[in-house]
């Protein structure tokens, strides 16, 4: 199990346009040849968007775009012709295939918080693919068959367990609150890359007053 802490990921995004990131993994500017990815996992970004703010129209081809808010209200429109707006509990997903462009903002009237998540499809091309799931409950999967891979969103209280999947690969992002898995103690922001996971289990801890933590677990053949 390797841990990467919050602070240690590569901060980015344009601060001056009200949009703060904090990348996970190799990115852009921050390029790093030993941080690429990991199993089909490309991209693990914190994104932060100040009212009135977002990206542009952009493009994107071959991956798997998974997106969840933290807090406030996403607005999407995508060159396919979808229009959505995304709260905490959906969750987004946008196959970008051979290839789309979209565009991603903050209308809401407060800030807003999401990560955004980038996997690798096991083949290339096909059509762009787009859907949000409202409310997904806890424990829930949620399947991404182009990419092997599987999204668990698991919310825990105090001394509540949860099982990490048995699997090749298992990529587990705290969103709030505090875990111990394994010995280790991961908070808000924190992340656990873990290859051939086998009986493991996330308890949850109580932190900053929170009585529930809660978090993202991709398991990938």
């Amino acid at each position: 199990m390797d841990v990467r802490r919050a602070d240690e990921r590569y901060q980015g995004g344009d601060p001056a346009a009200g949009i703060e990131t904090w990348h996970a993994f190799s990115f852009g500017p921050h390029y790093d040849p030993d941080n690429l990815r990991f199993g089909a996992v490309l991209a693990c970004n914190e994104e932060r968007l100040a009212p009135g703010s977002g990206f542009d129209e952009h493009p994107h081809s071959h991956t798997e775009i998974v997106t969840w808010v933290v807090e406030g209200e996403l607005t999407h429109r995508d060159s396919t012709g979808h229009e959505s707006v995304v709260r905490h509990g959906d969750v987004q997903r946008l196959s970008s295939a051979g290839g789309v462009r979209h565009v991603e903002r903050n209308d809401g009237p407060g800030p807003l918080t999401f990560i955004q998540m980038w996997l690798a499809p096991l083949r290339p091309g096909g059509d762009p693919f787009y859907e949000v799931v409202h409310g997904i409950a806890d424990s829930t999967p949620y399947a991404v068959p182009e990419a092997g891979a599987m999204l668990h969103v698991r919310r825990l209280r105090a001394g509540e367990r949860t099982a990490v999947p048995d699997a090749a690969h298992a990529y587990v992002h705290v969103v709030r609150g505090a875990v111990r898995m394994d010995g280790a103690e991961l908070g808000a922001g924190d992340a656990a890359r873990i290859t051939g996971a086998e009986g493991l289990e996330a308890e949850g801890l109580r932190s900053d007053g929170l009585t529930e933590a809660e978090l993202l677990i991709w398991e990938m053949r």
